[in-house]
């Protein structure tokens, strides 16, 4: 377990891909490509660090392969990210710097005794990271080792550095070199570039942009809160690099876009009933709440923006409405704004599977219903208990006469 942690650099492997930083899905994996002449593989190193090489020896690679590529000096080694088509995207994506005008070279997959060496390289690491930090203390350098990375061969250690200014590293470097026997590298890094390579969980509860997809840093300004009505509160403001979160700027281009019409919210509105102040604004809702004044001190009163745009044209000229909003205004300003409304579960593919209802009432087992004993209904009934009355009368009346009829034949004739 343990090996497979070190090798794979702290990163899960599964069928859907790994959690490495700056993992990207290959939408292309099930489309066949033909062979072409730029046989280009991304291979990722320890946490943010990618680089592309050119596959010249026509090795079969899929991604999750240990391979030993160029370094300057020696070699290094790196796990196979990402493979076909979709690495020429990812290159033009990235602007990535050619050196001596074309991509350094993929060797050969790694040997056992590669990654046997690669292993020692990775757990000298930590140590190397603290006594730098030492050694920078005891020099009095004004700057944060924040990481250090092995080269695959033992021969070579890049370390990441944090400073506000420009730091003069070389005495650093002669002490670096003499304590470890390696070449050194310092690279500095901004604190959200220091973020990523670290990583973690935001405020909003998914992994930080800066590890999973986001490579080039935008400078972020609390403009772009304002714009969006957003509290200045440093706390909630900072991200866990301590600079302003760079989500603020994801959304700022659609609040500048709403508020292009919007007049300007440090002007009072003017009313026979007195002035009105500006208190907040709903910009995708085109409502501004405005508190009154003095005698006329209320709660925030919604107002439409043409409705102050309208009063503040009048109060240029001079005039003064009477009140804030008119009688259509008011209740348009009364009605409840428009929310968010769950249109997927109309569009669900399993609407179609649920049993439909049968219209058919069944009956509930319960008392019977009372007889009626109104007044035509009694009348038609007794009518029609007259009616089969008469006629078992009529039918017993038949009934004699022909007996009596059959009674004088007899007596008439004996023999019969």
């Amino acid at each position: 377990m343990e090996d497979n942690y070190s090798i794979n650099r702290g990163c899960c492997k599964g069928s859907a891909g790994t959690c490495s930083k700056l993992e990207v899905r290959d939408w292309l994996s099930d489309v066949v490509h033909m062979a072409t002449a730029d046989n280009i593989v991304e291979v990722r190193f320890k946490n943010t660090r990618k680089e592309y090489f050119r596959n010249g020896n026509n090795l079969k690679l899929k991604i999750g392969d240990i391979v030993a590529v160029e370094a300057s000096p020696g070699h290094d080694i790196g796990v196979v990210s990402l493979t076909g088509e979709l690495v020429k995207h990812q290159v033009k994506k990235h602007k990535v710097k050619l050196i001596n005008g074309d991509f350094r070279k993929i060797y050969r997959k790694a040997k056992q005794v590669d990654i046997e060496k690669w292993k020692e390289a990775i757990s000298m690491e930590h140590q190397t990271m603290i006594r730098s930090r030492q050694l920078a203390f005891d020099l009095q350098l004004d700057m944060k080792i924040g990481d250090v990375e092995y080269q695959g061969d033992k021969t070579k250690a890049i370390f990441y550095y944090i400073a506000e200014g420009r730091v003069d590293f070389r005495q650093l470097i002669r002490v670096l070199a003499e304590n470890f026997r390696i070449r050194i590298e310092m690279k500095q890094i901004g604190a959200r570039q220091e973020a990523g390579r670290i990583g973690g969980i935001g405020p909003c509860g998914r992994e930080l942009c800066c590890a999973t997809w986001m490579s080039n840093f935008v400078s972020v300004t609390t403009n772009a809160a304002r714009y969006q009505e957003i509290s200045l509160n440093p706390q909630k403001l900072a991200g866990q690099c301590g600079k302003l979160k760079c989500c603020l700027n994801y959304e700022v281009d659609s609040y500048i876009d709403a508020q292009r019409d919007f007049p300007p919210n440090n002007i009072p509105l003017e009313t026979e009933a007195g002035q009105y102040y500006f208190f907040k604004t709903d910009i995708f809702n085109r409502i501004m709440y405005y508190i009154g004044s003095g005698q006329n001190a209320t709660g925030p009163q919604a107002v439409p923006v043409d409705r102050v745009k309208e009063i503040i044209l009048q109060n240029k000229k001079g005039r003064r409405p009477e009140t804030l909003l008119d009688g259509t205004e008011a209740l348009k300003a009364a009605a409840k704004p428009k929310e968010f409304a769950d249109v997927l579960s109309e569009d669900s593919l399993t609407r179609f599977d649920q049993p439909k209802r049968s219209r058919k009432k069944k009956r509930t087992s319960g008392p019977r219903r009372p007889e009626h004993t109104g007044g035509p209904r009694n009348e038609r009934s007794n009518g029609n208990k007259n009616v089969a009355e008469k006629t078992e009368n009529t039918g017993s009346d038949a009934n004699r006469s022909r007996r009596s009829s059959g009674n004088r034949r007899r007596n008439r004739n004996p023999k019969a």
